[in-house]
């Protein structure tokens, strides 16, 4: 599946500015009547019309910082990259909303080794003594650290520590006298509609407050395992990356992170790491300043009622392998493509996201049972989970056999096949020994078409099962119609990845 941050413009909200040629961003203020106050303060956590959230501005904003990071100016140079860095998992998202949007990449002029860039964000102080939680992506690549307090003062920090897996980090000042604090709330008791402020600074023109309601739960943005978002419709922009969601207690329910964006600025649509999540994240950046994420090495997707279905799986639910890298925890562990794994640790795995998550609480070197569903029956294994070492290992090829050119049809699913030969290797960029059964043709009306097969696509396998040229893949797609299946399940290599597809029978 295609990245969904491409798709929807999901843009991470910090603000950067170019020391060497400041960015001028011109921000138009209107005037509008002021709502009627009341000096009630909200009761049972709802504010009535012509309520007011004074009281819970009063309390929190003067814990609310805004954070200037100075780091080395090729970040943000002339050949268009990213404040985040080309490691950052914000890089792509900046490129997207910058690039494709008709907005100007931020660009600077030639420049000397010596000159820098600044970038711009928010956080706010969770202990009197100094310790500040902010987005990773605010300071990630950062020199030097500054922040500025409610009061105008500023202050160097240092960074205690940070994650990029969950986009969160906790830096340090010391402050002459104890700083105003927040207190962290219960995200788990938050519903859609209820009502948040967000604080923060955006565009650097101020802490700013603004409000809204809690618009969903749960969002999936496909930027990494801890992907639980808060939806929200308050205004953020950037510059609000690493500020404070509330609740009407006053409690920190959120860390505001991401916008969806088609023209630079907030249109509604806001996302924040739920704090139920941030808070053990940053205890123990707090205590250790680093955590060790799980890893096993397999590339996953969801399971659809026809992949269930052509697989003989009871439900559509756990995590089914599209590939295991060599060399990895999934690969001693015996685990193999097309493996649905459906518990983890006694858990049971219902999406490709549970088992993102407890793979990525896991502590390295741990060993877990693991249950996964592989030719129609349940199989247990045993697991040494690996580390963020391990994360960066990449996956390879697949191995292959001879094939004998020949095209075939496949009138069931819609697809013309022929076997791969020399020549069609060279062309598609494929591994020598390579095999399988390549797509030479897609009926526009058939199955295959609607389930998103192309020409050019390699079918590896077939109902899990390898199959090495277009005859093999024909008769395995036959035997799944014999055997009653309502679809058939299919292993494709497009470029570097594969993904497994479900693809119906034709009717008729």
């Amino acid at each position: 599946m295609s990245n969904i941050l491409r798709k929807h413009r999901i843009a991470a909200l910090l603000g950067a500015a170019i020391v060497a040629v400041p960015l001028a961003m011109p921000v138009v203020l209107g005037t509008s009547a002021a709502r009627a106050a009341t000096d009630t303060p909200p009761i049972s956590g709802i504010v009535a019309p012509g309520g007011s959230f004074a009281p819970i501005v009063s309390a929190d904003k003067p814990a609310v910082v805004t954070i200037t990071t100075t780091m080395k100016a090729q970040n943000v140079s002339s050949d268009e990259s990213s404040p985040f860095g080309d490691d950052s998992p914000f890089d792509e998202q900046f490129r997207q909303f910058f690039g494709q949007q008709g907005i100007p990449i931020p660009r600077q002029m030639p420049q000397r080794p010596t000159e820098r860039a600044e970038a711009l964000g928010s956080g706010f102080v969770i202990t009197p003594d100094g310790y500040i939680v902010t987005n990773n992506h605010v300071i990630d690549n950062a020199t030097s650290i500054k922040v500025t307090l409610d009061d105008g003062t500023e202050l160097p920090a240092k960074l205690v520590g940070a994650d990029a897996k969950s986009d969160l980090a906790v830096v340090k000042i010391d402050a002459p006298k104890p700083l105003a604090t927040i207190v962290w709330g219960d995200s788990d008791k938050l519903n859609a509609g209820d009502q948040i402020l967000a604080i923060g600074n955006p565009f650097g023109i101020g802490t700013t407050v603004t409000a809204g309601i809690v618009s969903a739960r749960g969002r999936d943005l496909h930027s990494g395992p801890y992907d639980d978002f808060i939806q929200i419709d308050a205004p953020i922009n950037h510059g609000n990356s690493g500020g404070p969601l509330v609740d009407l207690q006053g409690k920190v329910v959120g860390i505001n992170t991401a916008i969806y964006s088609p023209n630079g600025g907030s249109v509604g649509v806001g996302f924040a790491i739920p704090s139920d999540q941030a808070q053990k994240v940053v205890a123990k950046l707090m205590k250790d300043g680093s955590i060790e994420h799980g890893f096993i090495g397999v590339q996953i997707q969801p399971v659809t009622a026809d992949v269930a279905s052509a697989i003989g799986l009871g439900r559509p639910e756990g995590a089914l392998v599209a590939k295991v890298s060599e060399d990895t925890p999934a690969a001693r562990a015996g685990i193999e493509t097309g493996d649905v794994i459906t518990a983890l640790g006694g858990q049971a795995v219902k999406s490709p996201r549970d088992l993102s998550r407890m793979v990525a609480d896991l502590a390295p070197g741990s060993r877990e049972g693991l249950t996964v569903w592989r030719q129609g029956q349940s199989k247990e294994l045993n697991i040494t989970v690996g580390g963020n070492q391990d994360d960066q290992k990449q996956a390879s090829a697949g191995s292959g056999d001879k094939s004998s050119p020949a095209a075939q049809r496949v009138p069931t699913i819609g697809v013309g096949l022929a076997d791969l030969t020399p020549d069609i290797r060279q062309a598609l960029n494929l591994p020598r020994r390579e095999s399988g059964a390549v797509i030479e043709s897609v009926a526009p009306d058939k199955p295959a078409a609607d389930a998103g097969l192309q020409p050019g696509d390699v079918i590896v396998s077939v109902n899990q099962r390898p199959v090495k040229s277009a005859g093999e893949a024909k008769t395995a797609v036959a035997e799944a119609g014999r055997a009653g299946r309502k679809s058939v399940l299919l292993l494709i290599q497009r470029g570097d990845n594969q993904t497994f597809v479900a693809v119906p029978f034709s009717v008729g």
